[in-house]
């Protein structure tokens, strides 16, 4: 049976109403100056991630000829594609008059982030100097008039789009020299901070120039062998698909597929073009004509920068009172960081919660499992490694020893490519035995077992966790992970890495619910359990948090559920198509997205189950991709401290009134506001868990 569009938000249009929550944050003037600077940069990182993603996939709907209604929510693509750019023109236009104010509440503090036409006589030296040694030798400067084909724009980067108008009096008309303007692209370099931080003044004022601004100041030294006598230079940054093609080639390894996709990216086709506003129209015809730009591309007219996502990294300058104060990660008590973790994990069951508590624990266990001689094997899921990663180190570390060591790690996971690339080469010289993936399904799972011989028996010890097992998103995504010795779970768990080696077999599990295979049908017969307890005057209820809900049928799942008198609370940060508060047919639901100085991102499900409640924890999504297309993990929390924290965790974050702000049908984020004590969530659970520890 079709569905009703109109019981549905749009997705896209829903993922832009959450960087709308993050654009708050950054005008909300309780926010400490510099942190509202890196909700800029926040902002502008997924509006980058949103055109190389969701817009480039209805532009392909577009392009195929195709009106892709289902798909698109109820929206006809073409249109969908308009909508989208008027809502963000007027979300970069936001940004572009939050930025001014924050500048001027800057210079109130003596920081003073100045243009080229406002660098002091005091500075010129300085910054001539930096330019000279620090920049010039980094840049690359295109001069389009010597190019038959427009050079290729990179995807992340961003240009200076220069106008030199010359001296007619110096041209050569009898060689046919007769156009006095010449365009030229100016890369501007990312191997740099963008932030050049000058001498401090005598009276303690410190100014900042973007690195685009000191190339502008220093323009007559990039252009000298030029006569001319006016120069304009307005940025301009292109976004392209960032879908991954991936090779047939039988012959190549699957590594040598992806790193050749990943490769091949980079001319995507393009799927949006910003540019400055202040640009004149003859530079811009030109750029728009030789890009062959075209009318199912996104021209979104912007600001004198771009790519403001490194405002996430500008610099503090010992200015401490204008950022959040820090929240040292807290150790969790009974898990002893000087004797062993196993023995802790063999007594009871664990919950960390980063960042608010340490996920040194997870680098522990990996570098215990490392070095002792009871563990004869490692296995576990990897979607998304750091830079540098201390979990590859203690996985090579263990394979050193003689440990088996199993690894499966995702190469498509997005934009994070290269670095899990870079490590699954390594890790496979060094002897650990790699898994990619599962034929059609994308790996998501966050999972660990070890298996160490005690008294002569194989026990296993391990982690679930609804994160990625990375050291740096681990200081600003909040996310749980439970440490078990739990016998039944941890068989389960081997059962998954049982299918990653044999795909074709579809294991039934006792405990863990699995995607593709069981999170749909096991998460609707747990909201049909609480129907079936409501209809029979039993208790009920439902709460749930996750980054995402966007599936159909589980909505309508909820929707009957609502309908049976079942009441509930929905904590869902980013994307929801579920339509809150309609009588009739979801007036029994709320729903409230927190956005604050960490990144919401744990899943947990909590079903009344008539008074004795059942509790999960899921790397999972409700989203089809997650239920239907990829290996998911979610686990039953048993133990019972375990369970009240979890429950505790819901409630202090259900009963944000600072940070929370209402989903409905109108979507216009308003806060939660009400006469209760004041609950900045984030905080108060920092302080819940330094209670407990």
């Amino acid at each position: 049976m079709p569905k009703n569009p109109y019981q549905y938000i749009n997705r896209d249009l829903s993922w832009l109403q959450f960087n709308a929550r993050v654009l708050q944050e950054a005008e909300d003037e309780s926010v400490p100056l510099l942190e509202r600077l890196r909700f800029i940069g926040i902002f502008s990182n997924n509006s980058d991630e949103f055109f190389r993603v969701r817009y480039a996939a209805v532009q392909r709907i577009v392009i195929a000829g195709k009106t892709g209604k289902r798909a698109l929510y109820g929206k006809e693509a073409r249109l969908l594609l308009e909508e989208i750019t008027n809502i963000v023109i007027d979300q970069q236009a936001q940004s572009q008059r939050i930025i001014r104010h924050i500048q001027e509440e800057l210079e109130k503090h003596g920081i003073h982030i100045i243009k080229e036409h406002q660098v002091k006589q005091s500075q010129h030296d300085y910054l001539k100097i930096f330019f000279k040694e620090k920049v010039r030798p980094l840049l690359l400067t295109y001069m389009l008039d010597e190019f038959d084909k427009f050079p290729h724009l990179k995807d992340k980067a961003a240009y200076l789009a220069v106008k030199l108008t010359l001296d007619e009096n110096t041209l050569d008309i009898e060689s046919g020299e007769v156009n006095n303007k010449v365009f030229a692209l100016i890369e501007i370099p990312t191997t740099i901070n963008r932030f050049v931080v000058l001498p401090k003044e005598a009276d303690g004022s410190q100014s900042v120039i973007l690195i685009d601004d000191l190339i502008r100041y220093c323009m007559a030294e990039i252009f000298n062998i030029f006569e001319y006598i006016d120069c304009t230079a307005h940025m301009v940054k292109i976004t392209r698909d960032a879908e991954l093609d991936i090779d047939n080639d039988f012959k190549k390894s699957f590594i040598e597929k992806i790193s050749s996709s990943v490769h091949l990216r980079r001319d995507g086709n393009p799927v949006r073009f910003v540019y400055d506003k202040n640009i004149d129209e003859e530079t811009l015809q030109f750029l728009l004509h030789k890009l062959e730009i075209d009318e199912t591309d996104s021209i979104i007219p912007g600001g004198r920068y771009h790519n403001r996502r490194d405002y996430m990294n500008f610099p503090t300058l010992g200015h401490e009172e204008l950022t959040y104060p820090p929240m040292k990660p807290l150790p969790v008590k009974g898990l002893e960081t000087s004797g062993s973790i196993f023995k802790s994990i063999a007594k009871k069951d664990y919950l960390i919660y980063t960042p608010y508590q340490s996920f040194s624990y997870v680098i522990n266990f990996l570098r215990e499992a490392a070095i002792d001689p009871k563990v004869r094997s490692i296995k576990i899921t990897i979607y998304r490694l750091s830079s540098i990663s201390q979990v590859a180190n203690a996985l090579i570390n263990a394979a050193k020893n003689g440990k088996k060591v199993t690894v499966q790690i995702e190469l498509r996971a997005r934009f994070d490519e290269e670095n899990n690339i870079k490590y699954a080469e390594i890790m496979q010289e060094e002897g650990v035995k790699l898994i990619f993936g599962v034929p059609g399904l994308k790996v998501h799972s966050k999972t660990c077992v070890v298996e160490r011989i005690e008294n002569g028996k194989n026990v296993r010890y391990g982690f679930i966790s609804t994160g990625n097992f990375n050291e740096a998103t681990a200081k600003v995504y909040t996310d749980y992970t439970l440490f078990t010795s739990n016998t039944a779970i941890l068989k389960d768990l081997n059962k998954v890495f049982n299918f990653f080696e044999i795909n074709y077999k579809v294991n039934s599990y006792k405990h863990l619910i699995v995607s593709p295979h069981y999170t749909r049908k096991t998460f609707s017969k747990l909201i049909a359990k609480e129907v079936a307890n409501k209809l029979a005057g039993g208790e009920a209820y439902i709460r749930i948090k996750l980054n995402s809900l966007t599936d159909y049928d589980m909505i309508d799942k909820l929707y009957e559920a609502s309908n049976a008198g079942v009441k509930i609370d929905l904590i869902v940060r980013g994307m929801c198509c579920l339509i809150p508060g309609i009588k009739g047919m979801s007036e029994n639901i709320k729903v409230i997205s927190v956005v604050d100085k960490f990144l919401e991102h744990p899943r947990l499900f909590i079903f009344c189950n008539n008074g004795d409640p059942k509790i999960f924890i899921s790397s999972a999504d409700w989203m089809t991709r997650n239920l239907d297309r990829r290996v998911e993990v979610g686990c039953p929390i048993f133990d019972e401290t375990v369970k009240k924290q979890l429950v505790d965790t819901f409630e202090i974050c259900w009963k944000d009134n600072v940070k929370a702000r209402l989903l409905d049908e109108h979507q216009k984020n308003d806060y939660v506001k009400n006469d209760a004590p004041f609950n900045r969530s984030q905080v108060s659970l920092y302080e819940y868990y330094k209670n407990l520890s």
